[in-house]
């Protein structure tokens, strides 16, 4: 299986060295790209300066455009299989393996990687449970299923996804979308259990101020998926 590891990096000079090194060490049979989001800070910088393999793009497209450009790399590159990995270090890519077992065991499109099955590790704080809470509860009433961990962007993907993904994909805050997405096409999505850290430095891209536009946005965006034919 050819595997790529889609990084999106928008200001994480704090943080992007360290997880690309420890992506380079831990897990060698990935490939790797990360995806600088026009970054404002010397992040750009930092990825030529260490020859890490990237994607730069002359405009700031938000996560979902940044992650795109990565299934469309994945895509053209002919891979078969892509994971999402912040680039903040909070996703444990020692997890890896166990991703690629559970996609091959459950023969799934997409497996997602979940805090919340065990509950160890860094479990988020405590506004964003009780919006993670809610995203489980809605997509469990409009589709059956039931994802526990439904903001994870510690997701591995398969071919039949990235093709899918590299078409069409969420602009912002896209997992919970994405998920509804994949599984009205009737897509197998499971989940793995996973460890997560705290963000390791820089600053979160959802903030306090801008949780309730995200609830709201995430909301309508799931509706209007589920009544798509």
């Amino acid at each position: 299986m050819k595997k790529l590891i889609i990084i999106p990096a928008y200001n994480e000079s704090a943080n992007i060295k360290d997880t690309v090194e420890n992506i380079i060490t831990t897990v060698p049979d990935f490939d790797y790209v990360v995806i600088n989001d026009h970054s404002k800070d010397n992040t750009l910088e930092i990825l030529r300066e260490n020859h890490f393999n990237y994607v730069n793009l002359p405009v700031n497209l938000g996560i979902g455009g940044a992650v795109q450009t990565g299934y469309k790399y994945a895509l053209a590159n002919g891979y078969d299989a892509a994971v999402q990995v912040d680039a903040d270090g909070q996703h444990d890519v020692s997890y890896l393996e166990n991703l690629v077992t559970k996609m091959e065991k459950e023969q799934a499109d997409m497996v997602i990687g979940s805090r919340f099955i065990n509950n160890e590790g860094f479990q988020s704080t405590f506004m964003r449970r009780v919006g993670i809470s809610y995203f489980t509860r809605m997509i469990r009433h409009l589709t059956g299923h039931v994802i526990t961990d439904p903001t994870s962007g510690f997701r591995l993907a398969n071919r039949k996804v990235i093709k899918l993904f590299a078409e069409t994909y969420p602009t912002d805050y896209p997992e919970p979308e994405s998920i509804v997405y994949l599984l009205k096409r009737k897509m197998k999505v499971v989940e793995e259990p996973v460890v997560m850290k705290e963000r390791q430095g820089g600053v979160s891209s959802i903030r306090m101020s801008s949780s309730v536009y995200y609830m709201i946005k995430v909301t309508l965006a799931i509706l209007i998926e589920n009544i798509r034919k």
